[in-house]
């Protein structure tokens, strides 16, 4: 039997998985964080994991880290536990433009395939998206080795590049219909919030489940109440700082508020030396943070009394989507100061976990001055932790998706009987 001859199990024998990512382990990003739990958990299974990641270079968009962490291209680097991670080139560049990220991401992507046929025959592969060039490697690579094929819909794509207007024209025609055609031509598409699956099965995408992101809860501590004393508000923003975000409204409000309150922005992206700008600008109590890791991400959280999600309203894809911080920002039990809609704005209204406010600066503002003044209201009761665990702790999705996953490959291998 060679080894792309079909593999048949006994029907509760260990996996092979492969994964195609465009950003993975010791990188800090959602699919890394996702990824890397799940794989974790399918490792204690006994399941045999293979990653085909780019060397490490996000956010920077260049190898900041030892080769011997980053990876090498080509080579394969033991993962963290126990995967493989075989790693592919990327093209250097600033981190900010969105051309030049495109144009690492097809690189990557297509040296992807290559190195994924060259890896040991999975049982079944998944993709993760919102790279669009990896998904069509997925593609490729499925088709060549006839192995079911996950696509994982992380982003409501071809929608929020249509919000976005990141392709136009025949371009923005192209790209949605090669979407939608691997979308309808996979063994099956998990979305990780209800709204966006639903949407994909009223196009006649089928099967499509749900696996939300989550976090870990055995990893993420509840923070003691915030102090009820007299002082400044300290309000906090922890993630990407994009287009997506909208977080000049955030600037703005902050700037009506005035030495009332103080505005953590913590994290990078490409909208970053503008709010910067603007900060200055409106002579605003912003004060802005590199992005942080571990023990570092948890001394924030300690130190707020109100902690931001953040989508901007003007894009009708985000009332299918949850910004992935959500549930850690549930998990530590801080006060959440909401400017989502849709989805999300249940959840925190579910949760009882803070007030949802409209992306508008005066609003906002009247908000924080009425914490400041009134600082027992920044005492949540702790449903959101509770929420957490009962809907996005890591433990039961990653049993939800092993599940998912066994009868899936159950299925493929009769076929091939």
């Amino acid at each position: 039997m060679t080894r792309d001859s079909v593999r048949l199990t006994e029907p509760d024998a260990p996996l092979r998985l492969q994964l195609l990512c465009h950003s993975y382990w010791p990188e800090h990003s959602p699919p890394q964080r996702r990824w890397s739990t799940l794989i974790q958990a399918f490792r204690g299974r006994g399941w045999d994991v293979d990653v085909i990641a780019p060397v490490a270079h996000f956010p920077e968009g260049r190898r900041s880290l030892p080769r011997s962490l980053a990876g090498r291209a080509f080579r394969i680097q033991p993962g963290p536990h126990g995967e493989r991670v075989h790693r592919v080139p990327f093209v250097p560049h600033a981190g900010t433009a969105h051309l030049a990220r495109l144009l690492d991401q097809v690189v990557s992507a297509v040296l992807s395939i290559p190195v994924a046929l060259a890896s040991r025959r999975p049982d079944v592969l998944v993709v993760t998206v919102p790279s669009l060039p990896i998904l069509l490697a997925g593609h490729v690579v499925s088709r060549l080795r006839r192995v079911p094929l996950v696509v994982e819909m992380r982003d409501a794509w071809p929608d929020l590049a249509r919000d976005a207007r990141l392709v136009q024209g025949t371009a923005k025609s192209l790209v949605e219909r090669v979407v939608e055609f691997i979308q309808q031509r996979s063994d099956l598409v998990v979305a990780v919030t209800d709204g966006f699956a639903r949407t994909l099965r009223e196009r006649g995408v089928d099967p499509v489940v749900t696996i939300s992101n989550g976090v870990d809860l055995a990893r993420v501590p509840e923070l003691p109440p915030v102090d009820s004393g007299p002082g400044p508000l300290r309000a906090l923003y922890l993630g990407n700082h994009g287009q997506s975000q909208r977080l000049d409204v955030l600037v703005r409000a902050s700037a009506i508020v005035g030495k009332d309150m103080e505005l953590r922005l913590v994290g990078h992206g490409v909208q970053r030396p503008a709010l910067i700008d603007l900060a200055n600008e409106l002579d605003a109590p912003v004060v802005f943070h590199e992005a942080q890791h571990g023990p570092s991400v948890l001394e924030q959280y300690t130190a707020a009394d109100t902690c931001i999600v953040s989508l901007r309203d003007d894009w009708k894809s985000f009332d299918t989507t949850i910004p992935s911080k959500t549930y850690e920002v549930l998990a530590v039990g801080r006060h959440v100061t909401a400017v989502v809609r849709g989805e999300a704005e249940r959840i925190i209204r579910d949760a009882g976990a803070g007030d949802v406010v409209p992306a508008d600066p005066d609003a906002i503002a009247n908000l924080w001055r009425e914490l400041a003044a009134d600082r027992d209201r920044l005492r949540v009761t702790g449903d959101g932790r509770r929420w957490v665990a009962e809907n996005a702790d890591y433990g039961a999705l990653a049993v939800r998706y092993a599940e998912v996953l066994t009868a899936l490959t159950k299925e493929a291998q009769a076929a091939h009987r």
